[in-house]
């Protein structure tokens, strides 16, 4: 009886898995006159303030992919504005790069994030980015847009199909890695609630 018991259990939470695994919903690529835009939906089973806080948490960006190898917070602009910064490194194909962002980053907590590049400081004469977490039965419906005209050379023909595997690959490791962050800081939250 008490194996049958651990036997539905487990049936349960498996099936509690499965339904509430984040969804990398679409991937779109596209390229016109060098410069590359991405738009991506996805939805997270955690709630917009915690993936919020993981999304701007620049201290700690090697947690969401290992692509990412020096990062974060570097004295904020004149104006406040805070700047941050990433270097990945990575191989497509026969293409390594170790690649340099420094970044404006403009957020509205808890639905919106901005961040704008900084050539002068970047591997990349233009980039943009930006995030919109919206609450959506009991979770996050997020869209994530990314422009960058990279400032080195990119495969005509093959780099926007390289760019779109990578990130479907990639991103959807990403998107389950930020759920599971963001569920364990709302899960602290909820344990630190009075």
């Amino acid at each position: 009886m008490r194996a049958g018991r651990i036997a539905v259990l487990s049936i349960a939470l498996l099936i509690a898995a499965a339904v509430a695994a984040a969804t990398l919903e679409t991937v779109v690529v596209t390229h016109d006159d060098g410069r590359y835009k991405l738009t991506a939906r996805a939805y997270m089973q955690a709630p917009r303030e915690a993936i919020f806080v993981i999304l701007t948490d620049y201290d700690h960006m090697g947690r969401l992919s290992s692509t990412y190898k020096e990062y974060g917070f570097l004295e904020p602009a004149p104006d406040g504005v805070p700047i941050v910064f990433t270097r990945m490194e990575g191989c497509v194909l026969f293409f390594c790069r170790s690649l340099r962002r420094v970044e404006r980053m403009e957020a509205r907590a808890p639905g919106f994030i901005r961040t704008v590049g900084l050539p002068e400081h970047s591997d990349f004469r233009y980039t943009l980015s930006e995030w919109w977490l919206e609450p959506d039965a009991g979770g996050t419906q997020i869209v994530y847009h990314l422009e960058m005209e990279p400032d080195f050379w990119v495969p005509p023909l093959i780099g926007p199909w390289i760019l779109e595997r990578r990130l479907q690959r990639g991103g959807a490791a990403a998107v389950d890695r930020i759920e599971r962050l963001a569920q364990e800081l709302a899960s602290g939250y909820a344990h630190a609630a009075p």
